[in-house]
């Protein structure tokens, strides 16, 4: 019985620190990767250079003939993640004081509903969208085909609302009740105490929530590929050709010479930098949230004489109008996307139902996607078999053996925040360096799939966790009083307890394997081809097929046409996820109550 015990407990720990080794990993191999570049190029030339004119033929033991200045890049990227932030900043944040407070409670789940399939959508249909519809009307007042700082800004503000939305929405949701029935209690109209007691107290969690659309927009690769222009120059007006760190790998890793592969992943090293820096950014906002408050609170007894001018003005009707006026403009915003999308890609679906079950030839000029989706099936099977025991032991790690303040506990948090906040093409560096090498240099399946079951760890970990906490420890308890040990305890009372919420952070894992691209580009290959005989073979999944059928040009109708099965797909999954939560939350009271009748 000891003996089950301990070793249920070491394998807990063993997913822990899997967890610790593969953070440890990403850091360590890019930096031992990029360093020869540091080296060879130096360091303040290639972050404060303004010149990247690469020459394939350079080496590290030969004279440099190509420049890697990539201070314009740097520039880039944080010009239009301010743009971004403008954009989907200031809609997330009016758009989640609709949802909280003045949205129909019947239209609320649904607007959940479809702010998680925002969530969803593949970064890719989001720059396909750009470039079929956001560019050609952009180009009716733009010098050039609508490109530039403007285009990439929309879609990225469009790309970080659910994260900005949702966040804001459990911050707003939070804050006490009591704060606003005080507040009505001494006199207060409900849109007063919405903007001036409601949202203030969630000041920390909506800043939160912007910090996290920052990271979101910083590592964003594909849709910037399809809407920047991606000409290496300082951002020059709302409609110049420029390029950002994410967009630099995309585009010149495939073709690299050793130099330039390694000032590329000097890039990434970079941009991890910078991703690391909003996250800890996020923890200081999310310690001083407290303090915030207090400091608000203590400003707003303070009378001066521009205070008592803008009292004048009723900024909360003015907060209730945008509220209700960015609630409605996101519904646009979705469904602007999802239909012109379908109206596109359906005739072809209708018409040549080969596309999506045909058998793949070589030579045809007709195209099909049933082995991107089978290739993508498989993906997501094998990171899931990798990935869903890793991250639940993990969890139950945390929640069932860790100590809150233990030294283990907080390095395994620490490693689970670094793995969150990793851009997607850094990942994608990682499992070409690793992973591509270990299983002979080429492309495959399984490469993919490792790459995909380490950026599918935090989702799994956080979720997981959250439900592990949500059981009640009078369960354990009782448990435990009559004679079941810890590990049966956690096997057989906890798992199935917060069984609903471990599943719905699997089908959502799904939904986040189906929308990948970018790592995916490098570890499993672009070229879509017959059906996989093996996890060795290459192929390209849906995501990376409408990429590629969307940048040649040649295939528009097909990219619509894998565009929509996307978007179905992904919708199915987040209806899949939600209808197994609410299902297996009411068996699981059903069988409390009828438990409960038979006493």
């Amino acid at each position: 019985m000891v003996t089950k015990e301990k070793l249920g407990k070491a394998l807990f720990v063993l997913g822990a620190i899997i967890c610790i080794i593969s953070a440890i990993s990403i850091f360590v191999f890019l930096i031992i990767k990029s360093a020869p570049a540091f080296i060879k190029i130096g360091v303040l030339d290639l972050v404060f250079g303004d010149n990247w004119s690469p020459s394939v033929s350079d080496n590290y033991n030969n004279a440099l003939k190509g420049s890697y200045g990539i201070f314009t890049m740097i520039i880039g990227t944080i010009v239009s993640t301010l743009g971004a932030l403008t954009i989907g900043g200031v809609l997330g944040y009016f758009t989640s004081i609709f949802l909280v407070f003045y949205c129909p409670k019947k239209l609320k789940p649904i607007a959940i509903m479809i702010i998680n399939l925002l969530a969803g959508i593949p970064s890719v249909v989001y720059g396909f969208f750009g470039i079929s519809f956001l560019l050609p009307f952009l180009s009716k007042i733009a010098p050039n085909n609508g490109s530039g700082l403007l285009a990439t800004s929309i879609i990225l503000g469009i790309m970080i609302l659910p994260t900005i939305i949702s966040l804001s929405r459990v911050a707003l949701e939070s804050v006490p009740r009591q704060y606003y029935e005080g507040s009505v209690a001494i006199g207060a109209n409900h849109t007063s105490t919405v903007f001036k007691i409601m949202v203030p107290s969630a000041r920390g969690g909506i800043l939160a929530s912007l910090v996290l659309g920052t990271g979101r927009a910083l590592g964003e690769a594909m849709a910037v590929v399809m809407v920047a222009g991606n000409f290496p120059t300082y951002p020059n007006g709302l409609f110049g050709s420029f390029r950002t760190l994410t967009a630099n790998i995309v585009l010149e890793m495939g073709y690299a010479g050793e130099v330039q592969e390694g000032a590329l992943i000097a890039t990434g090293v970079i941009l991890l930098m910078l991703v690391t820096t909003i996250n800890i950014i996020f923890n200081k906002i999310s310690i001083g949230t407290v303090k915030a408050i207090a400091t608000t609170q203590n400003s707003n007894k303070i009378k001066t004489k521009t205070e008592s001018i803008l009292r004048k003005i009723n900024f909360s009707k003015i907060g209730e109008i945008a509220s209700k006026i960015a609630g409605i403009t996101v519904a646009i915003i979705l469904f602007m996307i999802v239909s012109f999308i379908f109206v596109k890609g359906l005739p072809t679906i209708i018409n040549h139902p080969w596309f999506i079950f045909g058998k793949f030839q070589f030579g045809s000029e007709e195209i099909t996607i049933l082995p991107s989706l089978i290739c993508t099936v498989l993906v997501a099977v094998i990171s899931l078999i990798i990935a869903t025991p890793i991250g639940i032991m993990t969890a139950i790690y945390l929640n069932e053996y860790a100590k809150k303040e233990g030294r283990l506990a907080t390095i395994v948090r620490g490693a689970i925040n670094i793995l969150a906040g990793v851009p997607s093409i850094v990942y994608g560096l990682f499992g070409m360096i690793t992973f591509v090498k270990i299983f002979g240099g080429t492309s495959s399946i399984l490469s993919g799939a490792l790459t995909i079951s380490i950026i599918l760890l935090p989702t799994i970990v956080r979720s997981t966790e959250e439900s592990l906490k949500r059981v009640l420890d009078s369960l354990r308890q009782g448990s435990l009083a009559l004679g079941a040990g810890k590990l049966r305890t956690i096997l057989k009372v906890i798992i199935p307890s917060a069984l609903p919420g471990i599943l719905s952070a699997v089908i959502l894992s799904i939904g986040r394997v189906v929308s990948e691209s970018a790592p995916l580009l490098y570890t499993m290959g672009s070229v879509i081809k017959q059906i996989p005989s093996s996890v060795f073979d290459s192929g390209a999944t849906l995501s990376v097929a409408l990429y590629q059928l969307s940048g040649e040009g040649w295939y528009i109708n097909e990219a619509y046409a894998t565009a929509v099965v996307l978007i179905i797909l992904v919708f199915a999954l987040n209806l899949i996820a939600e209808l197994t939560v609410k299902g297996l939350s009411k068996r699981l009271k059903g069988d409390t109550n009828e438990g409960k009748s038979k006493k």
